[in-house]
């Protein structure tokens, strides 16, 4: 405490006896000075509350001169080892694994990839859920890794660029409209089977239809008739066998095959010369 005294002095009286006396104290004092020394306290305990925090968070959070805690900052983006999970959509222009593992996307629901042009409108739909994959776009390709066409499919059309297409189900291919291609072959020492259970089944080509079984025979079955049309100029029949030269006047077991003119087929024994006759009463 500091006192500082102050002597006011006039005409006809003494500097020893003065008449009035002046003291000014200087400094805090009362509950003012707890008020402060309370204050100065309280701030004390917050700055190492928070210097405390800091430290927790550094080491939950795994902050690093690198980065943090499995993620990375690289010259060329972000790295993240191990198994992460993100709560919001994450916005990225390249995601890929590391060269010695695979990379896995992993969620309890779905996973939807989706691609934006200029004005946020999405472009690119990629959906994989429980039970259905979509795929929103106007075109899907599938490619080679040596970059060759493998399948490709868009509003008009489906293209299957591989060599060959193979259908491994037990029920065989279903096609609801018309199928155009330029060869259908069984796999080997297995048959080829076309069938149409409740409709026709028409096979047409501007320059002919060529059917041909190297080891077996060709079978057309139907539930009610059978018609077969050869409308050509030339019909042959390369392999028939011949028969041997018999007694003459002898036909048993001969037959001759007529054709009336509607297409109908018969059977007639054979004679010396044809004995088919247009108004035979077969084919009345």
């Amino acid at each position: 405490m500091v006192r500082e005294q102050y002597t006011r002095t006039s005409q006809g009286t003494s500097l020893q006896n003065p008449e009035s006396q002046y003291v000014y104290k200087i400094g805090i004092y009362g509950w003012r000075k707890r008020c402060l020394y309370l204050f100065v306290l309280l701030l004390l305990i917050i700055l190492v509350v928070n210097f405390a925090l800091t430290i927790w968070i550094i080491r939950v959070m795994w902050f690093n001169p690198e980065g943090m805690g499995l993620l990375k900052v690289t010259k060329s983006g972000l790295r993240l080892d191990g198994e992460s999970e993100f709560l919001f959509p994450l916005y990225a222009k390249e995601i890929h694994s590391r060269e010695d593992s695979s990379l896995l996307l992993h969620s309890s629901q779905n996973i939807t990839l989706n691609a934006r042009n200029m004005n946020g409108d999405v472009t690119g739909r990629l959906t994989v859920g429980p039970k259905i994959v979509q795929i929103q776009g106007q075109q899907f390709e599938i490619k080679s890794s040596s970059g060759k066409m493998l399948f490709s499919a868009d509003e008009n059309e489906v293209v299957v660029g591989a060599d060959k297409l193979c259908v491994t189900g037990p029920e065989g291919a279903l096609f609801e409209h018309s199928v155009e291609t330029p060869l259908i072959k069984a796999e080997a020492f297995k048959q080829l089977r076309l069938e149409s259970p409740t409709r026709s089944l028409s096979m047409d080509a501007p320059k002919g239809v060529h059917i041909k079984a190297q080891a077996g025979n060709i079978e057309a079955t139907s539930q009610m008739n059978s018609i077969l049309v050869l409308d050509s100029e030339t019909v042959r029949l390369p392999n028939l066998p011949h028969g041997t030269r018999g007694v003459p006047g002898n036909s048993n077991g001969l037959y001759e095959v007529c054709v009336c003119p509607d297409g109908k087929l018969y059977l007639s024994t054979a004679g010396v010369s044809s004995t088919c006759h247009e108004y035979s009463r077969i084919c009345q």
